[in-house]
């Protein structure tokens, strides 16, 4: 689960970008003790994810709020469904209605989606997991909607694990050495923990990788048959993965080559948020307290 001090430090900036001197609609109009009740409401099926974030909030902008989650992340929900109650403060509730649902919207599409490319392995061995595509600032949201979608994380960051990609191969190249001695001597240079993978593009770049002991052959585009002459290769000496151009009409081949990962860009790079609405039923505004302090 994602931190609560990250969290709270990804709202608070965001609530500051929407209002930075306060909401002038609300304030002008709302008497300060006006109060509301409200109902975050699906309006279409999804995978919900994105619960602390959308409470945070409202928390943040006025902490007598009170938000009653109904669905819980990774929960499965139908349109109409009711996910979310709210009371409180009514200039407090409007003001922090669009960051909250910015963030449930998108987080609640990448777990939708991703649930749709896990449905599509189902039975085979492959596993899905997403890529460091992810809207600068929001990693760690994605990849946390990423897993409530039953999917998996790859790497967070440069600094967490080697991965060796096409660019670096062709400066290792130009510097007159091999590929499996330079693949062995980087392994010497680093702990025993980390994990080493290595992007290749063809068939004839295999031997070369899986001689220098490496854990993880990340086959970039290639063909299902190129897929399936590359798992055979590699032979179980290393992880396969296969990356590139992977969409819900595809990852079920991919996967029937033997893989073990699939990589996808699509689950966060591309992804339509979802349609949750906030709604206020009329005649739910009041000037007495919705709900104790």
């Amino acid at each position: 689960m994602t931190g609560l001090r990250h969290i709270d430090a990804l709202v608070t900036a965001a609530l500051d970008e929407d209002a930075p001197w306060g909401d002038l609609t609300s304030e002008a109009l709302l008497p300060a003790d006006a109060t509301l009740e409200a109902r975050l409401v699906a309006r279409e099926p999804g995978v919900f994810s994105g619960s602390e974030v959308f409470a945070a909030a409202f928390r943040l902008v006025d902490p007598r709020i009170r938000v009653r989650l109904l669905a819980a992340d990774r929960e499965r929900f139908q349109s109409g469904d009711v996910l979310a109650e709210l009371a409180g403060p009514a200039r407090g509730i409007l003001r922090a209605e669009r960051i909250g649902l910015n963030f449930v919207q998108r987080m609640s599409g990448i777990a939708t989606q991703t649930a749709r490319f896990v449905a599509a392995v189902a039975g085979t061995r492959a596993r899905i997991v997403d890529t460091r595509k992810t809207t600068p600032g929001l990693r760690l949201l994605e990849r946390q909607a990423v897993r409530d979608g039953g999917g998996h994380n790859h790497r967070t960051t440069l600094s967490d694990a080697v991965m060796v990609k096409d660019n670096h191969l062709a400066a290792v190249a130009g510097a007159g050495l091999s590929v499996t001695e330079a693949l062995v001597q980087m392994r010497a240079r680093l702990p025993h923990t980390t994990h080493v993978e290595v992007e290749v593009d063809r068939l004839d770049q295999i031997p070369a990788v899986v001689a220098a002991g490496v854990d993880t052959v990340m086959l970039d585009n290639f063909t299902l048959d190129g897929l399936r002459q590359g798992v055979a290769m590699i032979g179980g000496a290393a992880l396969v993965e296969a990356s590139g151009g992977v969409d819900l009409d595809s990852v079920a081949g991919i996967a029937a080559t033997g893989v073990d990962v699939i990589s996808v860009g699509a689950l966060t790079h591309s992804v339509r948020s979802l349609d949750l609405g906030l709604d206020v039923a009329p005649g739910e505004a009041s000037r007495e307290p919705a709900i104790a302090p």
